[in-house]
C-alpha cells in the first residue's frame, strides 16, 4: 500500500526545514549508514499515530537562477502535483506577506487538501498573532513552533483528516508485483514491452515520457505478475529536469507496493550517481532487488566485458551486494528470458522463514567458527535467535548486551546466514535483543 504523501509549502525563511525535521524526527539519523548510498533529506518517512506516510520538504528544491518569486511558485507546483496533502507554512512573527499571498492563489487552483500552519508562536501569548491569516483564506490556522515542537500534534491530526483512502488496487497474495525503476530514458518502458511481449506503454527517447507508474498484469509459466512502471522518475520541462534529486519522489509509491524492485541502468551510458540514489531507495525500503543492465547490446564487447561491467557495479553498489545482475537487451529481447526466473528467485528469497532450530545450528556454527568480540573486558555472548519477519527476512538475536554486537561482527553473522540459506536478492535486518 503506497504512503500518502504531505509536502510542506511556503515561502523562504518559515522554517520549512526545521518543521519537516521535527515531523520526521530521528527517522533520518536511524537510517544505516552504509557506502555507497547518496541520501538526501528533501524527503524522508514520517509517522503520526497509526499513520504512515512520505513527507517532502520544498525549501529543498534548487531552482537555479530563477527570480524569487519564480522559485516559490515553481517549488509550490511540484508539491501540487506529488502530494495528497499540503501543509501551508507561514511566519506568525511577520505576518501576511505579499509572497505569502502568492503561495496562496497557486494553492487556491490545486484542489488538493490544504492546512495552514503559523509557524515561531512559542509561547501562548503569541496566538492572537494567528487571527490576520485567516485572511488568506484556507480556514483555521494551526499555531505551531519549530523550534520547540509546539502544536505539531493538532496540525497532523488535521492532516492525517486528508489522508486518501485505500484507493490502490489490491492483488491476490500470489501474485509476484515488481517495480522497475532507474533514471530516465535507461529503456524501462521498452523492458515492460518486452517482458510483456506488446505495446502496452508508450517508448520515446525522450527522457520523462511515461507520467505515472501504470499496472500491467502478466501470467508466465502458470504464476501471475504485477509490472509497476515508473517510467516518469522525471517529468517533462524545466522544472523536473532542474530538481533531479525530488523528481523521484512518484517511484516511491511503487517501491513500497512492489514485492522485488529492477532497479534499471543503462549498459551503454554506464553507472551515474543518480542510479545510487535511486537504487538506495529500494534498499532502504526493504524490497528484493534485482540490478538490469540494459541496451547490452549496444556495447562493444569482449569475453572480459561482462565480468569487468560486474565488477564496477559491485564497486559502486556495496550496499547492494546481495542483488543478483541481469545483463539484457529490450530492444532485441536477448537474455530477456533470463529476467522472469531471476525475480521468481529473489521473491521467493524475500518471503523465506527459517526454522528457529536449523537457523540457531547455523549462528553456533559460526561463533565457534569465530568467536564474538570482547569490549573493555565484556564478551559477546549470543543465547538463541529467531526469525521474527519475512519481506525482508529479519532476524532477533538474544545476546547479554546489545551494545556489543558491532557493526563487523552482525555483518559476519548475516554472511554465515546468507551462506546457509541463500536469501539471494534480498536484504536481510538483524535487531540485537538483551535476554531478559
Amino acid at each position: 500500500m503506497a504512503k500518502p504523501v504531505v509536502a510542506i509549502v511556503g515561502r523562504p525563511n518559515v522554517g520549512k526545514s526545521t518543521i519537516f525535521n521535527r515531523i520526521v524526527g530521528s527517522r533520518i539519523s536511524i537510517v544505516e549508514d552504509i557506502p555507497g548510498v547518496t541520501r538526501d533529506r528533501i524527503y524522508s518517512s514520517g509517522e503520526w499515530l497509526t499513520h504512515e506516510f512520505n513527507i517532502i520538504d520544498t525549501g529543498g528544491i534548487d531552482i537555479g537562477d530563477e527570480p524569487f518569486l519564480e522559485q516559490i511558485r515553481q517549488q509550490a507546483e511540484i508539491a501540487i502535483d506529488e502530494a495528497d496533502v499540503i501543509i501551508f507554512l507561514t511566519n506568525g512573527r511577520e505576518g501576511v506577506t505579499s509572497a505569502d499571498e502568492e503561495v496562496a492563489k497557486i494553492l487556491y487552483k490545486a484542489k488538493k487538501p490544504v492546512v495552514l500552519a503559523v509557524n515561531k508562536i512559542d509561547n501562548p501569548e503569541m496566538k492572537d498573532q494567528i487571527y490576520d491569516f485567516y485572511a488568506l483564506g484556507f480556514g483555521e490556522p494551526f499555531p505551531i513552533s519549530g523550534s520547540h515542537g509546539l502544536g505539531l500534534g493538532d496540525l497532523l491530526d488535521e492532516a492525517a483528516k486528508h489522508f486518501p483512502k485505500s484507493g490502490q488496487k489490491d492483488y491476490e497474495d500470489d501474485v509476484i508485483k515488481f517495480s522497475l525503476i532507474g533514471r530516465p530514458n535507461v529503456g524501462k518502458s521498452s523492458l515492460v514491452n518486452a517482458i510483456l511481449g506488446e505495446e502496452r506503454v508508450i517508448v520515446s527517447n525522450i527522457a520523462g515520457t511515461t507520467r505515472d507508474a501504470i499496472d500491467s498484469q502478466l501470467k508466465f509459466n502458470g504464476n501471475k505478475y504485477v509490472i509497476i512502471d515508473t517510467a516518469g522518475m522525471r517529468k517533462k520541462g524545466k522544472v523536473y529536469e532542474t530538481t533531479e534529486k525530488y523528481s523521484v519522489l512518484r517511484a516511491l509509491r511503487a517501491i513500497e507496493r512492489s514485492d522485488v524492485v529492477l532497479v534499471v541502468i543503462d549498459g551503454e551510458e554506464g553507472i551515474i550517481e543518480q542510479d545510487k540514489r535511486i537504487a538506495g531507495y529500494a534498499h532502504e525500503a526493504g524490497r528484493a532487488v534485482v540490478i538490469v543492465v540494459n541496451k547490452w547490446d549496444a556495447v562493444e564487447k569482449d569475453e572480459k566485458t561482462m565480468k569487468e561491467f560486474e565488477q564496477k557495479i559491485r564497486e559502486h553498489f556495496l550496499f547492494l551486494d546481495y542483488a543478483p545482475i541481469v545483463f539484457l537487451s529490450a530492444k532485441t529481447k536477448k537474455r530477456i528470458h533470463t529476467l522472469i526466473p531471476m525475480i521468481d528467485k529473489v521473491s521467493e528469497n524475500h518471503a523465506l522463514r527459517v526454522e528457529t532450530s536449523v537457523l540457531n545450528d547455523v549462528i553456533m556454527d559460526a561463533v565457534a567458527m569465530n568467536p564474538t568480540p570482547t569490549d573493555k573486558g565484556k564478551r559477546l555472548r549470543i543465547y538463541y535467535a529467531t526469525q521474527v519477519a519475512v519481506k525482508p527476512p529479519a532476524f532477533v538475536v538474544f545476546v547479554n548486551d546489545p551494545e556489543l554486537l558491532h557493526f563487523s561482527y552482525e555483518r559476519f553473522l548475516e554472511n554465515r546466514i546468507r551462506d546457509a540459506f541463500g536469501f539471494e536478492g534480498t536484504p536481510i535486518k538483524i535487531f540485537a535483543r538483551e535476554r531478559k
